[in-house]
Protein backbone atom coordinates (compact mmCIF):
# COMPACT_ATOMS: atom_id res chain seq x y z
CA UNK A 1 0.00 0.00 0.00
CA UNK A 2 1.58 2.81 -0.82
CA UNK A 3 2.25 5.66 1.95
CA UNK A 4 0.62 9.40 2.07
CA UNK A 5 1.61 11.74 -0.85
CA UNK A 6 4.35 14.28 0.67
CA UNK A 7 4.70 16.65 -2.37
CA UNK A 8 2.34 17.25 -5.17
CA UNK A 9 3.17 20.04 -7.78
CA UNK A 10 0.83 22.87 -7.94
CA UNK A 11 0.37 25.94 -10.44
CA UNK A 12 -0.86 29.25 -9.19
CA UNK A 13 -1.29 32.61 -10.91
CA UNK A 14 0.08 34.79 -8.58
CA UNK A 15 0.02 38.64 -9.30
CA UNK A 16 0.14 37.64 -12.81
CA UNK A 17 3.16 35.27 -12.99
CA UNK A 18 2.17 31.66 -13.24
CA UNK A 19 4.03 29.59 -10.72
CA UNK A 20 4.51 25.72 -11.15
CA UNK A 21 6.03 24.20 -8.34
CA UNK A 22 6.21 21.33 -6.05
CA UNK A 23 5.20 21.66 -2.31
CA UNK A 24 4.85 19.56 0.38
CA UNK A 25 1.01 18.31 0.97
CA UNK A 26 0.98 20.36 4.34
CA UNK A 27 2.58 23.62 3.28
CA UNK A 28 0.38 26.42 3.99
CA UNK A 29 -0.42 29.05 1.62
CA UNK A 30 0.97 31.94 3.09
CA UNK A 31 4.56 30.13 3.23
CA UNK A 32 4.50 29.57 -0.28
CA UNK A 33 3.72 32.85 -1.21
CA UNK A 34 6.46 34.40 1.36
CA UNK A 35 8.92 31.63 1.06
CA UNK A 36 9.22 30.00 -2.52
CA UNK A 37 7.58 32.79 -4.32
CA UNK A 38 9.38 35.41 -2.16
CA UNK A 39 6.31 38.11 -1.67
CA UNK A 40 7.18 38.94 1.93
CA UNK A 41 4.67 41.74 2.02
CA UNK A 42 1.74 38.81 3.25
CA UNK A 43 2.35 38.63 7.01
CA UNK A 44 2.38 36.07 9.28
CA UNK A 45 0.29 36.90 12.13
CA UNK A 46 -1.36 34.31 14.23
CA UNK A 47 -1.39 31.29 12.49
CA UNK A 48 -4.91 31.08 13.79
CA UNK A 49 -7.01 33.04 10.87
CA UNK A 50 -7.61 35.28 13.57
CA UNK A 51 -5.44 38.49 12.27
CA UNK A 52 -6.35 39.08 8.78
CA UNK A 53 -2.36 39.98 8.12
CA UNK A 54 -2.17 37.15 5.72
CA UNK A 55 -5.17 38.27 3.80
CA UNK A 56 -5.07 37.44 0.22
CA UNK A 57 -7.25 37.60 -2.74
CA UNK A 58 -7.84 33.61 -3.98
CA UNK A 59 -9.18 33.88 -7.38
CA UNK A 60 -11.27 37.08 -6.16
CA UNK A 61 -12.20 36.27 -3.08
CA UNK A 62 -10.72 37.13 0.21
CA UNK A 63 -8.60 34.54 2.14
CA UNK A 64 -6.53 34.05 5.17
CA UNK A 65 -3.53 32.38 3.24
CA UNK A 66 -2.54 30.57 6.71
CA UNK A 67 -5.82 28.92 6.69
CA UNK A 68 -5.09 27.06 3.48
CA UNK A 69 -2.76 24.83 1.98
CA UNK A 70 -0.78 25.54 -0.68
CA UNK A 71 -2.01 22.48 -2.99
CA UNK A 72 -5.65 23.64 -2.41
CA UNK A 73 -4.69 26.62 -3.98
CA UNK A 74 -3.89 24.50 -7.68
CA UNK A 75 -5.02 26.34 -10.55
CA UNK A 76 -6.11 29.57 -8.72
CA UNK A 77 -5.01 32.79 -9.08
CA UNK A 78 -3.90 35.06 -6.39
CA UNK A 79 -3.66 38.44 -5.15
CA UNK A 80 -1.18 39.70 -2.98
CA UNK A 81 -0.39 43.35 -1.87
CA UNK A 82 2.55 43.20 -4.34
CA UNK A 83 -0.17 42.67 -6.73
CA UNK A 84 -1.90 45.76 -5.97
CA UNK A 85 0.13 48.30 -8.01
CA UNK A 86 0.01 49.02 -11.39
CA UNK A 87 2.93 48.06 -13.56
CA UNK A 88 4.71 51.11 -13.33
CA UNK A 89 4.78 51.15 -9.19
CA UNK A 90 1.72 53.45 -9.33
CA UNK A 91 -0.09 52.95 -6.29
CA UNK A 92 -3.74 52.59 -6.41
CA UNK A 93 -6.57 55.32 -5.05
CA UNK A 94 -6.64 53.48 -1.98
CA UNK A 95 -3.42 53.57 -1.44
CA UNK A 96 -2.76 56.25 -1.72
CA UNK A 97 -5.74 57.22 0.67
CA UNK A 98 -4.01 55.35 3.18
CA UNK A 99 -1.08 57.27 3.07
CA UNK A 100 -3.01 60.25 3.10
CA UNK A 101 -4.88 59.53 6.07
CA UNK A 102 -2.28 58.17 7.96
CA UNK A 103 -4.20 54.75 7.91
CA UNK A 104 -1.11 53.10 8.94
CA UNK A 105 1.27 52.70 12.25
CA UNK A 106 3.80 50.24 12.43
CA UNK A 107 2.29 49.22 8.68
CA UNK A 108 2.33 44.89 10.11
CA UNK A 109 -2.04 45.12 9.26
CA UNK A 110 -1.98 47.26 6.36
CA UNK A 111 -1.43 44.39 3.56
CA UNK A 112 -4.49 42.48 5.00
CA UNK A 113 -6.49 45.95 5.49
CA UNK A 114 -5.24 46.68 2.08
CA UNK A 115 -6.61 43.90 0.72
CA UNK A 116 -9.93 43.08 2.72
CA UNK A 117 -10.47 46.71 1.41
CA UNK A 118 -9.91 46.13 -2.24
CA UNK A 119 -12.27 43.14 -2.06
CA UNK A 120 -14.84 45.56 -0.12
CA UNK A 121 -14.66 48.16 -3.01
CA UNK A 122 -14.93 45.62 -6.10
CA UNK A 123 -18.06 44.53 -4.07
CA UNK A 124 -19.83 47.63 -2.52
CA UNK A 125 -17.85 51.17 -4.79
CA UNK A 126 -19.71 53.43 -2.19
CA UNK A 127 -19.94 51.34 0.95
CA UNK A 128 -20.95 53.36 4.74
CA UNK A 129 -19.10 53.62 7.36
CA UNK A 130 -20.63 50.49 9.25
CA UNK A 131 -20.29 48.68 5.94
CA UNK A 132 -16.43 49.64 5.86
CA UNK A 133 -16.26 48.37 9.53
CA UNK A 134 -17.95 45.59 8.38
CA UNK A 135 -15.96 45.01 5.48
CA UNK A 136 -12.62 44.73 7.41
CA UNK A 137 -13.85 43.11 10.83
CA UNK A 138 -11.41 40.46 9.89
CA UNK A 139 -8.67 42.52 10.46
CA UNK A 140 -6.63 43.37 13.55
CA UNK A 141 -5.21 46.70 14.13
CA UNK A 142 -3.00 46.91 17.00
CA UNK A 143 -1.92 50.86 16.57
CA UNK A 144 -4.47 52.87 14.94
CA UNK A 145 -7.90 52.13 16.29
CA UNK A 146 -9.54 52.37 12.94
CA UNK A 147 -10.64 55.74 12.40
CA UNK A 148 -7.60 56.58 10.04
CA UNK A 149 -8.32 53.23 8.20
CA UNK A 150 -12.21 53.59 7.99
CA UNK A 151 -11.10 57.12 6.38
CA UNK A 152 -9.04 55.92 4.24
CA UNK A 153 -11.58 53.11 3.05
CA UNK A 154 -14.37 56.07 2.95
CA UNK A 155 -11.82 59.02 1.23
CA UNK A 156 -11.05 56.32 -1.67
CA UNK A 157 -14.54 55.27 -2.19
CA UNK A 158 -15.16 58.88 -2.90
CA UNK A 159 -12.33 59.27 -5.22
CA UNK A 160 -11.06 61.72 -2.96
CA UNK A 161 -7.66 59.92 -2.70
Amino acid sequence: MPGPVREQTISVTINGEVYEQEVEARKLLVHFIRDVVDLTGTHVGCDTGNCGACTVLLDDKTVKSCMLLAIQADGSTITTVEGLAGDDGELTPLQQAFSKSHALQCGYCTPGMLLSATYLLEQNPHPTEEEIRRGIQGNICRCTGYVNIVEAIKSASEGAA
